[in-house]
């Protein structure tokens, strides 16, 4: 994934030798030029992860799902997966397991999502392994849904926008990730080195692709009736997501302030792609022409 990649890079370039576990050789072909040994497996099936950890001294996982899809529940994932792989690395010597959390967690136990994650966490405490919870607060791509909400228009908030957040970048956020492997620590806050409002974020967002600012606020009495009435009436893969976003925007997510890269040059790349993209689906467009009689 997003984060799991600058990871690897990062590994590498600090001279730590990586085996890169992923559930696909399609989902490793992106990092085959960094990591020293790909294995396939999937961490919700066991057997598929044997021989995983066999000479490795360091566990990295950000594993955990964004949306949920193949009929797998947080619980399957972001918990069983995660407890599958410290029960392979407690088994196989490994000295340290380093796991990427959610900032604000105990304010987030109402969120499914979150609980999964939390039950893995506290069976990491448990565990005679080393260990280091890294609390991101939220990443840059993330912030791309801000884009893609001004690009078709409007931006809709959750509550009045004033809430703070400091996202940061993957590439800082994976030095950070290495870092944690010496570090003694065993939960570090992190975010990046600005702090926003919701609301200027938004704005950033409207400014970088010169577009006029048109920003709603939906206020959190009406959300929470919302997603109340989804629980109830559509799967937690639909809801969940919508959940948790109306949870931490309507909250400060602001964590140890750590990198250099800006958000503003962040949206800059993501437009210019979008409108390279967008030349390139014209110019393979079939041009029609008119015949004349």
């Amino acid at each position: 994934g997003y984060l799991g990649r600058n990871v690897v890079k990062a590994f590498k370039d600090r001279g730590y030798w990586v085996r890169a576990l992923g559930r696909s050789e399609a989902r490793l072909d992106p990092i085959k030029e960094f990591a020293d040994e790909l294995f396939t497996g999937e961490v919700t099936d066991p057997a598929s992860l044997d021989g995983l950890c066999d000479g490795i001294d360091v566990v990295f996982s950000s594993d955990g799902i964004t949306r949920q899809k193949d009929g797998l529940s947080y619980e399957d994932v972001d918990y069983q997966g995660n407890k599958n792989l410290l029960t392979v690395a407690e088994s196989s010597g490994v000295s340290k397991f380093v796991y990427v959390h959610v900032l604000n967690a105990e304010q987030l136990q109402h969120v499914a999502m979150i609980q999964a994650k939390q039950t893995f966490v506290d069976d990491l405490k448990r565990s005679p392994l080393d260990h280091t919870v890294i609390c991101p607060t939220g990443f840059f791509s993330d912030m791309e849904e801000f884009l893609s909400m001004a690009r078709s228009g409007r931006v809709y908030l959750f509550g009045d926008g004033s809430n703070r957040i400091n996202p940061i970048d993957g590439a800082d956020l994976a030095e950070v990730c290495v870092d944690a492997l010496e570090s003694r620590e065993q939960q570090l806050d992190v975010g990046g080195p600005e702090v926003f409002t919701y609301r200027e974020i938004a704005a950033l967002a409207f400014d970088v692709l010169d577009k006029p600012k048109k920003i709603t606020c939906l206020p959190k009495k009406l959300i929470a009736a919302a997603i109340g009435a989804c629980r109830w009436v559509a799967p937690v893969k639909t809801y969940g997501p919508i959940q948790f976003l109306a949870s931490v925007m309507t909250m400060d997510v602001v964590g140890e302030s750590y990198g250099q890269r800006r958000l503003v040059d962040h949206f800059r790349r993501c437009s210019k792609a979008e409108a390279f993209k967008t030349v390139d689906e014209i110019g393979q467009s079939p041009k029609l022409t008119k015949r004349h009689p």
